[in-house]
């Protein structure tokens, strides 16, 4: 955990304040989900060896492009990075185009909705947690744009590395079927998707302990296997 002083000017503030102290006093914990991290992510890396290489000779067979997507997202004190995730989209998507994705979205591919219903698209990120980049538990990271709309109790959420999953991205599993029927998917998110998750974000700082990320891990398991 970054020492307050060393904290981009934009988190300095009162709301953001008052997450840091209760992380503060949890600091143990913080470093045992770190190990914890670093151990989990580099099994799971061995015994996924094999699906992860035949996901990569599917992604390559189905569609042109790399097999790899890189996007710039936010982590740990502003901090960007380069979230890693199988390529599910074609590679005439636009960057002027919403950075989000809505239900029936004409970029992915067949084998990148198969991928993103089970979340296996996702396990390249493996090697984001591995770096310290990412966590198994924590707020899922915005792309810069989106966290440039933060308020300044949200900025709170970058106290910690990014996850892979995280109560709010459990309760809104169905984010892109809800954005689907919206005509700004991008003002939809930002105004009123974005704030509920953060209400959920902020709840998980200020309640952290190492059985709260087990559960949901163990719930998102749940969600993806049997929803």
């Amino acid at each position: 955990m970054k020492r307050w002083d060393n904290l981009p000017e934009y988190m300095k503030n009162q709301q953001v304040r008052q997450y840091y102290d209760i992380l503060k006093k949890k600091r143990v914990l913080l470093v045992i989900k770190r190990i914890f991290d670093i151990v989990l992510s580099l099994i799971l890396m061995i015994l996924l060896l094999l699906p992860m290489a035949v996901i990569s000779i599917a992604v390559k067979l189905t569609s042109s492009g790399p097999i790899i997507f890189r996007q710039i997202r936010v982590t740990t004190g502003g901090k960007r990075f380069k979230i890693l995730k199988f390529r599910t989209m074609t590679v005439e998507q636009s960057d002027a185009h919403t950075q989000v994705t809505v239900k029936d979205d004409d970029r992915i591919t067949s084998c990148g909705a198969f991928l993103r219903k089970y979340r296996l698209d996702e396990l390249p990120q493996l090697f984001n947690v591995l770096l310290g980049q990412m966590s198994f538990v924590g707020v899922r990271p915005e792309v810069p744009r989106y966290v440039e709309r933060y308020t300044p109790e949200m900025y709170a959420t970058l106290l910690l590395p990014a996850g892979i999953t995280s109560t709010a991205s459990i309760e809104f599993k169905d984010e892109s079927e809800q954005l689907s029927q919206i005509a700004d998917a991008d003002e939809s998110y930002v105004n009123d998707i974005l704030p509920k998750k953060m209400k959920l974000n902020l709840e998980y700082i200020k309640n952290f302990s190492l059985l709260c990320d087990l559960k949901i891990m163990l719930k998102t398991v749940k969600n993806v296997a049997f929803d």
